[in-house]
């Protein structure tokens, strides 16, 4: 049991910031290789000490493999979406309280205006008063409509949230309705269903960060190394110096685990977001390049009954700072 079970401590140095760093190692088969008790080996009991933090982690290739990461990454998501040599673009639908046709419509609008990506508010749900069957057909005919007048692509991506059943009748809706991708958030429907789901869905899953300034678990460990082990194609992320506290710092070390190389994992796609404005794209490209996607929203819908228009300025501005960055 000892040789073969019990976690053995490699390292314990002193942080400049206070207490103590503690690297351990435990034998890979302690966790299974299941993405519920990995987290149980990880920060089980651990995290019921307020002064204990998970700061990294270094799965071995078997744990890699077992996971297995992004189905699709960023090559298929630029596949599927038709944008190359460029950061992607996307929107998101809102507010709550709108009808299915509202949000088709408003779906219809960003894809005629060359949106990439055009996801689902992750407040929205399968409500009574927009069921999300009726919203996926909606949203599906919106950006169909706008195709055959632009000849363009954008991937309408609803958020699937509720149970395990709940969410495989609602991916099975979205890949039979027309969707391109879906959206989840793992912290709130459980990271082991969201794994499992993204093994099944035959379109790229969208990753929402709700609940993840909860646990102690640094930013770069939750959302850039276990979100893309999970199966993540891509990561929703607030960037720094909008709405929401991360700094300059953790949001370039995201980025980076996010898309270094990482055995056979396949790389996760950044989307930096949190109340960020048309007027910073430059800024965001120069900071994460083109591997990246822009969410902008509350930003377009500034614009009142002009939101095309300004979402057309957002979508032409991407398009010229990437061809200029990738020059």
């Amino acid at each position: 049991v000892e040789q073969e079970i019990v976690g053995e401590v490699d390292e314990i140095e002193i942080d400049p910031a206070g207490g103590f760093r503690v690297a351990i190692r435990y034998p890979v088969a302690v966790t299974a290789l299941d993405p519920a008790q990995l987290l149980n080996v990880l920060f089980g009991n651990a995290s019921l000490q307020e002064d204990v933090f998970l700061i990294d982690v270094e799965p071995p290739p078997s744990l890699m493999e077992a996971l297995g990461g992004p189905r699709f990454g960023i090559a298929g998501i630029r596949e599927a979406s038709g944008a190359r040599g460029r950061p992607l673009t996307c929107a998101a639908l809102k507010p709550m309280g709108s009808s299915p046709d509202a949000l088709g419509d408003l779906c219809e609008t960003f894809a005629r205006a060359g949106i990439d990506v055009i996801k689902d508010d992750h407040g929205l749900a399968d409500h009574p008063f927009c069921s999300f069957e009726e919203r996926v057909r909606a949203c599906a005919r919106g950006i169909e409509r706008a195709s055959r007048e632009t000849g363009g692509r954008s991937l309408y991506a609803p958020n699937l949230i509720g149970t395990p059943a709940v969410l495989a009748r609602q991916l099975a809706v979205a890949e039979e309705g027309g969707a391109g991708a879906v959206l989840v958030a793992p912290l709130v429907v459980g990271l082991p269903a969201f794994w499992e789901l993204t093994r099944r869905s035959s379109l790229p899953v969208l990753a929402h960060p709700a609940l993840a300034g909860g646990p102690r678990i640094a930013p770069a460990v939750l959302l850039g190394i276990l979100f893309r082990l999970y199966g993540a194609d891509a990561v929703v992320f607030p960037h720094a110096g909008g709405r929401f506290p991360l700094t300059a710092e953790i949001c370039r070390e995201l980025g980076d685990r996010m898309r270094r190389p990482w055995g056979s994992i396949r790389t996760t796609l950044p989307m930096p977001a949190g109340g960020m404005s048309v007027e910073r794209t430059r800024e965001l490209i120069a900071f994460y390049g083109i591997d990246a996607m822009l969410l902008v929203g509350g930003s377009l819908y500034e614009a009142g009954d002009g939101i095309e228009t300004r979402t057309r300025a957002f979508v032409k501005r991407v398009h010229d700072e990437g061809r200029r960055k990738a020059s």
